[in-house]
């Protein structure tokens, strides 16, 4: 089986998952985007995924990105994710590069790229990390303080699309992405980005409007 043949087989597995989920959930499966995580993959195990006719892929780290996309994206229309933790002095990259931005969680990271916006005249999606398992080693911010922060990016100018978290590992998720969708709907948010490839399912029935699957997509790391 070719590269190609193995990529369309995974993808059209998943979006088949998503589809099911969508439905026990009565939702329109057209309304969940499916981010393909292709870090550390190099960019010869990526295009197998773009010729399959995968869009959205996320990435971990602006250097990283910075070295693989630019050729990749020079024929398809793809959308850029940058899901792992942003450093501010990085923002003006993060801004030219990704389409949309998951880990927004503190002040000094939405100043920056409110000023990298203004200045490239483009403006990414963003979404504010929440840590809701409140787990010191994660990024995010607290859930108390939560709204600061969305009223901080708003009055910033960010286009917040909405919310992001990953719950603990090796617990029921469910009730981490239901707390999730809960302060989105509270802060008149359509976003939610959660759901990995363990557990997409269950966050597409509470939901997800933005799932990032890696592992089911490019097998194991």
């Amino acid at each position: 089986m070719s590269d190609i043949d193995t990529a369309s087989r995974r993808l059209a597995d998943i979006r088949a998952r998503i589809d099911h989920a969508a439905a026990l959930a009565d939702r329109d499966p057209a309304a969940i985007e499916l981010i393909a995580i292709s870090k550390t993959k190099p960019a010869e195990a990526i295009a197998p995924l773009i010729a399959a006719g995968q869009i959205g892929f996320g990435e971990n780290r602006v250097q990283e990105a910075e070295t693989k996309w630019p050729a990749l994206r020079e024929g398809p229309s793809l959308r850029l994710h940058l899901v792992g933790q942003l450093q501010s002095n990085k923002a003006k990259e993060a801004v030219a590069l990704f389409d949309a931005i998951h880990s927004v969680d503190r002040p000094s990271l939405i100043e920056a790229l409110a000023k990298a916006m203004d200045g490239a005249g483009r403006r990414p999606d963003c979404f504010i990390q929440v840590n809701i398992g409140a787990e010191e080693q994660k990024g995010g911010c607290a859930i108390d303080e939560l709204p600061a922060i969305l009223a901080r990016a708003r009055d910033a100018g960010l286009p917040v699309a909405g919310l992001m978290a990953v719950p603990p590992a090796d617990v029921e998720p469910a009730p981490y992405f239901a707390l999730l969708a809960k302060l989105a709907k509270r802060h008149g948010l359509a976003g939610l980005s959660m759901g990995m490839s363990g557990d997409f399912e269950t966050a597409v029935m509470l939901g997800a409007t933005h799932v990032r699957v890696g592992t089911a997509l490019f097998g194991p790391r």
